[in-house]
């Protein structure tokens, strides 16, 4: 199935999971903004998707750490596209960022503060025109704060909440927000790592949870691996003098 004149703008184009999300668009018959924090690093990225898929695809800069430059580019891409997807992240040392109080604000900033700015203002623009979607990919480490990673897992429940709130107030206006909890995935980032299988998702999976749920109305708040949304709920549930001295 194709999707003539649509376009998607993907915010986050060089990572695992962005590449996947681009291919997945790609063959669908979108046509691709890609934005990456370099115009190299973006049209490489371009270079990929058009030998690949034969389709129309650009190369944009964007780094939502530069918010005066995010906000220009946000109210002033034209045209505008008809679906945008973030996935910009970081996972980052829990240690240091315990120790270095510039690092753990870029941490905040690179998984909350920047791509939810970005993302609202996009939404604006899509309100105002009565259409479109907007998803951003969040995580479940967001649902309960954890002594290995709560400067991450902070971030990304701001991002969530946001997302829910963005979802909230643009009901009945349109524009469909979509929230993404991939848990474990499988990427240059984690090849390290020795990951639960069952529960662990390939970049691909993740590709085709964002397509279905913004493009094919199949929910609003996604947990790729349908186990995450138990596993979540009884961490949740775990009574906080119990979960105290737990190490998770």
């Amino acid at each position: 199935m194709t999707a003539p004149g649509k376009t998607l703008l993907l915010i986050g184009a060089t990572s695992d999971i962005g590449r996947a999300i681009a291919g997945r668009y790609a063959r669908a018959g979108w046509s691709l903004i890609l934005a990456a924090r370099t115009l190299a690093d973006a049209e490489r990225e371009v270079g990929d998707m058009a030998t690949r898929f034969a389709v129309s695809a650009r190369a944009a800069v964007l780094d939502v750490l530069d918010l005066a430059a995010a906000q220009d580019f946000a109210t002033s891409l034209d045209p505008l596209p008809d679906t945008v997807v973030s996935v910009v992240g970081v996972l980052g040392d829990q240690g240091l960022a315990e120790r270095d109080m510039a690092y753990a604000a870029l941490v905040l900033r690179a998984n909350f503060e920047g791509p939810a700015l970005v993302l609202g203002a996009f939404a604006a623009r899509m309100a105002a025109r009565g259409e479109g979607a907007i998803v951003g990919v969040s995580s479940v480490a967001g649902e309960r704060g954890r002594a290995s990673l709560y400067v991450y897992g902070s971030a990304k429940a701001g991002l969530s909440a946001f997302l829910s709130g963005l979802r909230q107030s643009l009901a009945g206006r349109g524009v469909r927000v979509v929230t993404v909890k991939p848990g474990y995935v499988r990427t240059r980032m984690t090849e390290a790592l020795r990951l639960p299988g069952p529960i662990t998702a390939a970049p691909a999976e993740v590709a085709e949870a964002v397509y279905r749920a913004a493009e094919q109305g199949r929910g609003e708040i996604i947990y790729v691996r349908w186990m995450w949304r138990w596993i979540m709920l009884v961490i949740k549930l775990i009574p906080e003098p119990v979960f105290k001295r737990l190490r998770l």
